[in-house]
């Protein structure tokens, strides 16, 4: 039906429903709720038909019961507080401080007396710089830092400043301009990127305190440190000519410590040779010393024995690799002379082991004369026993 059209009075614009077939009145769910809440209360309640007001029953005890029962519940639950071990609890009543719960349960005063904030000061809250700033050296970097922090003073983060965490974010900015402007474009790019962070989270330290924001900076990591992206080729280049130089000081560093390890050995070598050869001399000369004194013992208990064992002993010692020997014949003064070396040399060198007498073989591969050798083998045969007669006597 159309606004235009002539009504009826059946029908409506909304499709043709009848009056009392719409929305319930307003006014009438009011009054209902009115009446059914003054009942509760003991007062008196309208007619079913609307036309004056009717006494009201008594209220059973059960129901005043259920209902005392639910508002301590809710009291209680509203004065219950469990604080966990990583939080505090605020206490603000009427919005002034009046103390900070520890973690544990307790109980204050309900809403809107006393209200609680709880805040957990172990969680780490952090966030990224990133922007290009200026340096001591007039050259421009392009930083990206963290920063991280947490709560140390509640009651300062609560109610010292408006907004904290903004707080913060514009300290560590302005702390981080001020420490890279006093440091060169190379310091920041390359060896200097730890002292920065330090330098950086130091000051803004030290601006938060002075806020008295009751926040502590945990942390400043510089996550990296470029060149403009227009200088950024020039700049890699740089670098790579700086690493070159580092690793040909590295390998002439490590040349130097191997010549110098190797030098070290070998003076310890010589050292402990040299330490060797001195306990060798001076146990040698020890022994020398000791036999020294055993045969001056010796001697002072017999002389003459002693002295013709000495002499023989230097004479054998002197004569014992030569090719010569000497007998002795008797009582007479003649001594016969062997020169078995010449003896040996007769036989040719080119004989071999079979023209030879089993037995008789000489040094050298060659072969004596079966003449001599057995006159050499009496000879020494007869200077052991005179040698032997004259250590008994």
């Amino acid at each position: 039906m159309g606004w235009n059209e002539p009504n009826d009075g059946n029908r409506d614009p909304w499709g043709g429903r009848r009056n009392e077939q719409g929305p319930p009145d307003l006014d009438e769910v009011v009054r209902k709720l009115q009446d059914k809440l003054s009942a509760l209360f003991g007062g008196k309640g309208r007619r079913p038909g609307g036309g004056g007001e009717r006494p009201a029953g008594p209220i059973p005890k059960s129901t005043l019961a259920l209902i005392g029962i639910i508002v301590v519940l809710g009291l209680v639950y509203e004065m219950f507080w469990r604080i966990d071990s990583a939080e505090r609890g605020v206490v603000l009543r009427f919005g002034k401080y009046i103390t900070t719960l520890q973690p544990g349960p307790h109980f204050r005063l309900p809403r809107p007396f006393e209200r609680v904030i709880k805040l957990n000061v172990e969680q780490i809250r952090g966030f990224t710089v990133n922007a290009s700033m200026l340096t001591k050296d007039e050259n421009i970097a392009q930083l990206e830092l963290a920063v991280q922090y947490r709560i140390k003073d509640e009651f300062k983060y609560l109610l010292r400043i408006a907004d904290p965490d903004q707080s913060v974010q514009r300290a560590a900015e302005s702390a981080i301009r001020e420490t890279i402007g006093g440091n060169t474009f190379d310091f920041v790019i390359n060896e200097g990127r730890a002292q920065v962070g330090a330098d950086a989270g130091k000051l803004m330290q030290e601006m938060l305190d002075a806020y008295q924001s009751g926040i502590e900076i945990t942390s400043v990591n510089m996550l990296s440190a470029t060149a403009p992206e227009d200088v950024k080729s020039s700049f890699d280049d740089a670098i790579k000519s700086r690493e070159d130089k580092q690793r040909k000081i590295n390998e002439a560093e490590a040349y130097r410590n191997e010549i110098v390890e190797r030098a070290q050995g070998e003076a310890a070598r010589i050292r402990l040779e040299s330490e060797a050869y001195k306990s060798e001399v001076v146990s040698r000369a020890e022994g020398e010393a000791q036999r020294f004194e055993e045969l001056l013992t010796a001697y002072e208990k017999a002389p003459g024995v002693t002295r013709q064992r000495l002499y023989l002993e230097t004479v054998e010692s002197v004569l014992g690799n030569t090719g010569k020997v000497l007998m002795e014949q008797g009582a007479s003064n003649n001594v016969t002379y062997l020169p078995l070396d010449r003896l040996l040399k007769q036989t040719p060198a080119g004989s071999n082991a079979e023209t030879a007498p089993q037995g008789q073989p000489q040094a050298g591969g060659a072969v004596a004369d079966p003449d001599v050798y057995p006159a050499r083998e009496d000879a020494l045969a007869r200077l052991r026993e005179n040698n032997r007669l004259r250590g008994t006597r």
